[in-house]
């Protein structure tokens, strides 16, 4: 046995989440799984489609982007996730999809609105929308540069990414971590929710209102605060 089988497997499990949550179109999206230990993490092969997938076919990368055990391609986004997991040693996952809602809103170079209490569940902001990528670092290793264009949005709007576990990159598409890649899957899939439902809301009312203070709070607390209570 390897001593990587088993965020391989992690990785794999967390892979085949994706078409049954919807969140993917035929490759488009990867999952990885770390170990900072070891100071890798494995992630889905480029371009292959979920049904072939395997967790022997995972590709074990180190956090510079360099391949350290793997037959096959890493997907493309692998040096993003490399960024993210170096600077971010408090991840264990990371999700990149292309999901219909979530995409549209990063296309529209928006942040999503905290519209309601389900978006409150999990966050007392709004969704953060990095700025499109500057022609230089476009020009440059695209890839590598994206987890700088998350991490430096981040700081610049004091956004603790411990607190905040998604987010959406100008112009492309959303990312989402977590402890773990099944807890990022999560994050994924619940950004994506609540894209879809801020969505419906503008288009039912375009003057809706930001959820008041009081309610961000209520509901947040009730679930991620001491004495939270709330658990469907």
């Amino acid at each position: 046995m390897s001593k990587y089988d088993y965020i391989k497997k992690s990785a794999y499990e967390a892979n085949m989440q994706l078409p049954k949550l919807n969140l993917v179109l035929f490759t488009f999206g990867n999952v990885s799984a770390a170990d900072h230990s070891l100071g890798v993490f494995a992630i889905k092969p480029s371009g292959v489609p979920y049904e072939d997938l395997s967790p022997e076919k995972m590709v074990i990368v180190d956090f510079d982007g360099k391949t350290i055990e793997g037959e096959l391609r890493p997907s493309s986004d692998t040096k993003t996730h490399a960024v993210l997991y170096k600077h971010w040693s408090d991840i264990g996952g990371i999700v990149h999809t292309h999901s219909t809602y979530a995409t549209a809103w990063a296309q529209s170079q928006r942040c999503i609105p905290i519209f309601g209490t389900t978006h409150a569940d999990y966050l007392t902001v709004d969704v953060p929308c990095a700025p499109p990528m500057n022609d230089e670092m476009i020009r440059g290793d695209y890839e590598y540069q994206t987890g700088f264009q998350i991490m430096d949005h981040f700081e610049k709007e004091r956004i603790s990414h411990k607190e905040v576990e998604m987010v959406l990159v100008g112009n492309h598409a959303p990312f989402s971590w977590g402890k773990s890649a099944e807890k990022a899957v999560y994050n994924s899939a619940v950004l994506e929710s609540i894209a879809h439902m801020a969505y419906l809301t503008e288009q039912i009312n375009p003057q809706a209102k930001r959820l008041q203070d009081s309610l961000i709070k209520k509901h947040f607390e009730r679930k991620h605060g001491p004495d939270s209570y709330y658990g469907q």
